[in-house]
């Protein structure tokens, strides 16, 4: 099972959708005294804080680039649609750390783990290996059971990384189209069918 199937056989919770949600940055309608209208289902509230936090960042370039080289590695582009990075995925992860700061700091420590691990083996930071050493290295944090003790805290941090790209992924409209998911669509009446007719003989009726 490759890793698209694997994320998709993880399935997606309710919370998902709340995320997905809290992404939303179409621009708000305004009314004469240029004053915010809340989306609607949303508050005002809501609306004016989600703007806020679109204008702060927390992540730094590099930690943006770390980010999307990950992110690639967990959902790569394939034959079917396009990667984590297409579906801006790096970008939803800078909002989320943001919009929930129980991962801020937690994501940030996990990042600077993978740069100092990197340097150590590689001589270089993660980002900057090869494609085969960012493979290498994600294939000891990815696999919980496997890792070795002194890989744990790289485990924790693949493991919500992951969680996040997925999230991120299959929220985006890249990732829903992946899933092949289409919403709800109005039902065709062909009218009584034979078999029933039948059954109450009324065939030609």
């Amino acid at each position: 099972m490759n890793r698209r199937e694997s994320l998709k056989a993880i399935g997606l919770s309710v919370s998902t959708v709340v995320l997905l949600d809290a992404c939303k940055t179409n621009p708000d309608a305004k009314t004469e005294d240029s004053k915010t209208i809340a989306e609607v289902g949303r508050q005002t509230y809501e609306t004016e804080r989600d703007k806020h936090l679109l204008t702060e960042k927390y992540f730094n370039d590099h930690e943006l680039a770390t980010i999307t080289v990950l992110a690639d590695i967990i959902i790569p582009r394939d034959e079917h649609s396009g990667s984590a990075s297409d579906a801006k995925v790096a970008d939803f992860i800078e909002f989320i750390v943001k919009d929930e700061p129980e991962h801020a700091l937690p994501m940030r420590g996990g990042l600077r783990w993978l740069d100092v691990k990197c340097l150590n083996v590689y001589g270089s930071e993660f980002k900057s290996c090869t494609p085969q050493q960012q493979e290498a290295m994600c294939s000891q944090i990815a696999y919980p059971a496997l890792a070795k003790p002194d890989m744990l805290p790289g485990v924790t941090f693949f493991n919500k990384m992951r969680e996040l790209t997925a999230i991120g992924f299959f929220t985006s409209k890249i990732g829903i189209a992946d899933l092949g998911y289409k919403g709800n669509s109005p039902g065709k009446w062909e009218g009584v069918p034979a078999d029933v007719l039948k059954q109450y003989g009324l065939e030609g009726v």
